[in-house]
C-alpha cells in the first residue's frame, strides 16, 4: 500500500501528463515483462511518486531511460548490477521486477537466486564479473579502493565504470524512494502484454 495518492491518467495536470507519457512511451520494451501501470492506468513502482514533482520526475525518468537504452553495458551486465543494488537495499519491487527482466535477458535461475540473496556467483564473462563486483562494492562501501579501481578500469574501461556508478546511484535512489513511499511489489504481468 502506497503512502501517496495514486495518480490516475485522467487526473493529471499538463506537466504530469507529459511525464506519464514519457515514462510509458520511453520504456515500451519493459512493459512486456513488468507492467508499468496497474489495471486503472496508475504508474507502478517508483514512477507514480515521480508525478509528485513532474520536472524532477522527468529528469529522473530520462536518466533511467538513458541507463536502460543508451548505456554501453550489455543487458545481462546491467541486470546483474541492478539486482545487486536491489538485494543490498532489500527493495522488493526492484528485486521482483528485475528478476523478471533478468530472466528475459538470459540470467539463469541459479544466477537470479544468488543475486537476490547476495550469494556468491561465478561469472565467466569478464564484463559481467567486473560489473557485479563493482556494483556490490559500491553499495557496501560507496567507493573503490585503488586496487579495486584498477581492476575495474582494466576490465571495463573508465566509461563503463562511470555508467555502473551512475546505475548504482540511480537504482539506490529509486530503492530509497520506494521505501519512503511504501511501494512493495510490481503487479503481475498481464495476459495481454
Amino acid at each position: 500500500m502506497s503512502r501517496i495518492p495514486s495518480f490516475g491518467p485522467d487526473n493529471l495536470d499538463e506537466s504530469q501528463s507529459r511525464l506519464y507519457a514519457a515514462i510509458v512511451g520511453g520504456r515500451a520494451g519493459i512493459t512486456t515483462t513488468v507492467p508499468l501501470t496497474d489495471d486503472e492506468g496508475v504508474l507502478t513502482g517508483p514512477f507514480n511518486a515521480m508525478l509528485l514533482s513532474p520536472e524532477l520526475g522527468m529528469a529522473l525518468q530520462e536518466l533511467g531511460t538513458a541507463i536502460r537504452y543508451r548505456s554501453a553495458l550489455r543487458p545481462r551486465s546491467r541486470e546483474l548490477a541492478i539486482l545487486a543494488v536491489a538485494a543490498h537495499w532489500q527493495c522488493q519491487f526492484e528485486l521482483d521486477a528485475h528478476t523478471l527482466i533478468g530472466a528475459h535477458v538470459g540470467l539463469t535461475g541459479a544466477e537470479l537466486d544468488a543475486l537476490r540473496s547476495g550469494g556468491e556467483l561465478q561469472l565467466h564473462d569478464d564484463e559481467e564479473a567486473a560489473t557485479l563486483t563493482v556494483a556490490r562494492t559500491l553499495v557496501r562501501t560507496a567507493d573503490l579502493d585503488p586496487s579495486d579501481y584498477d581492476a575495474a578500469a582494466s576490465a571495463l574501461g573508465p566509461a563503463k565504470l562511470f555508467e555502473i556508478s551512475t546505475l548504482v546511484g540511480y537504482y539506490s535512489l529509486l530503492a530509497l524512494q520506494m521505501r519512503i513511499f511504501g511501494v512493495s511489489r510490481p503487479p503481475e504481468p498481464r495476459a495481454d502484454a
